[in-house]
C-alpha cells in the first residue's frame, strides 16, 4: 500500500505515476483514467478497496505480471502527461 499525498497535482505537471501510487489517489486526480485500468481489466474504479491498495497491489490481485504492470504504468504516464 502506499501513502503518496504528493499525487494530487493537476494535468500537465511533470508528477510520474509509479507503481506504489494509490489506485484511488489516481482516479481522483485524473480524470478519465479509470478507462485505461478497465482497458487492462483492473475494475478497481469501483471498488471500495481501492483506497487501500497500490497499482502494484491491485495488478497482483488481477495476476498481471510485472511486465504487464510496468506497460500499464508506462500508459497512465502517458494519458497523464497527454489527456489520451
Amino acid at each position: 500500500m502506499s501513502e503518496n499525498n504528493n499525487l494530487k497535482v493537476p494535468n500537465g505537471t511533470n508528477k510520474k505515476i509509479t507503481k506504489d501510487d494509490n489506485l484511488a489517489q489516481i482516479i481522483d486526480t485524473y480524470p478519465g483514467i479509470d478507462e485505461i485500468l478497465l482497458d487492462y481489466g483492473l475494475h478497481c474504479v469501483g471498488c471500495a478497496l481501492n483506497v487501500f491498495d497500490s497499482i502494484q497491489a491491485g495488478c497482483e490481485i488481477h495476476e498481471m505480471d510485472q511486465e504487464e504492470i510496468d506497460e500499464l504504468v508506462e500508459r497512465l504516464n502517458e494519458f497523464v502527461e497527454t489527456g489520451e
